[in-house]
């Protein structure tokens, strides 16, 4: 456990990292920068005593991938950091990649049940070695493999992440509206339930992820007004959860005091709820003048070094 949770990022990012450099032909001044910044993450975690329990480390190792991912991020966009339509591919990517990567994962779950069963009717147990040699490599290299195959062959994925925000953007609307009706009927209480507290912030954020991707999808296909209906009807929702749990995060601090957690919770919430309000705006104005979608994409392109800064804040500062 000590050594996942403080590298499990390390897993997954540099070597994805290096295949955009390579593929991008990236300068090796700025593959040198990448080189260092992994680097001086991997030391600076590592470094700390594996003993300790302290929130502020526990919030570090939860940190530490996103930060990772925006190291990944810049050698996704190469020498193109300033446009924000390159910022916006890789937000896209990042939704092609996951929804590839949950077949593969799939796909190979089916593939080790039927290799099991298959050895265990001639009375060979391969379950260890196989767990070993081939499930753990399988997952290491889940990610670079989808990669690949996103980067190589884009028309198989493309099609389908943009039907897949469509098909889940009105059903994730409809659940979060009645999530909050049943929240109310049974009297559910954020202000002194702390784990209550955290899965709703966890909701938030997944919510969050799911109208950014959408948004990134919705660009790729003819621009669908009730599809974008949707989204903002869903940013709004998505505001008044983060209202409900930045208050009740303010409460807590009033009662018991600042403490990692909290100050940690209090910042992303309201990071959060000042990103979606910009995009609801935004999506409004799109909706009613008909404007580009472009002007959405925009506001969350260039929002992103926010959660960058914040992120790095609460790995190496907190």
């Amino acid at each position: 456990e000590p050594y996942y949770s403080r590298n499990i990022g390390f897993i997954v990012f540099p070597a994805l990292s290096f295949f955009f450099c390579w593929k991008q032909s990236i300068k090796i001044g700025k593959v040198s920068l990448i080189v260092i910044a992994y680097s001086i993450a991997l030391i600076y975690i590592n470094s700390i005593d594996r003993n300790l329990k302290h929130d502020t480390i526990i919030l570090a190792c939860l940190h530490l991938p996103l930060f990772l991912w925006t190291i990944f991020g810049i050698s996704f966009v190469g020498n193109e950091h300033q446009v924000y339509a390159k910022r916006m591919a890789f937000l896209r990517y990042n939704g092609d990649l996951i929804i590839l990567s949950i077949l593969l994962f799939l796909a190979g779950v089916a593939l080790t049940i039927g290799t099991l069963g298959l050895f265990s009717l001639i009375k060979l147990d391969i379950a260890k070695f196989y767990v070993d040699y081939i499930v753990t490599f399988g997952l290491a290299s889940l990610p670079i493999i989808s990669t690949y195959i996103t980067y190589t062959n884009p028309q198989l994925v493309h099609k389908i992440s943009p039907l897949i925000a469509r098909l889940f953007s009105p059903l994730v609307l409809l659940t979060l509206v009645c999530y909050l009706v049943a929240i109310a009927y049974t009297k559910k209480d954020p202000y002194n339930d702390r784990e209550f507290l955290l899965i709703f912030n966890g909701l938030l954020v997944g919510v969050m992820v799911i109208i950014v991707f959408s948004i990134a999808e919705t660009s790729r296909i003819t621009q669908n007004k009730m599809g974008l209906l949707v989204i903002f009807l869903l940013s709004v929702v998505t505001i008044l959860v983060n209202g409900v749990a930045l208050s009740a995060i303010l409460y807590r601090i009033s009662e018991w005091g600042i403490t990692p957690n909290r100050t940690a919770v209090l910042g992303g919430n309201a990071i959060i709820l000042i990103h979606i309000i910009l995009i609801s705006i935004k999506l409004f104005e799109t909706i009613k003048n008909k404007k580009s979608i472009e002007i959405v994409e925009q506001s969350i392109a260039k929002f992103l070094p926010v959660y960058i800064i914040w992120t790095m804040v609460i790995t190496f500062l907190f």
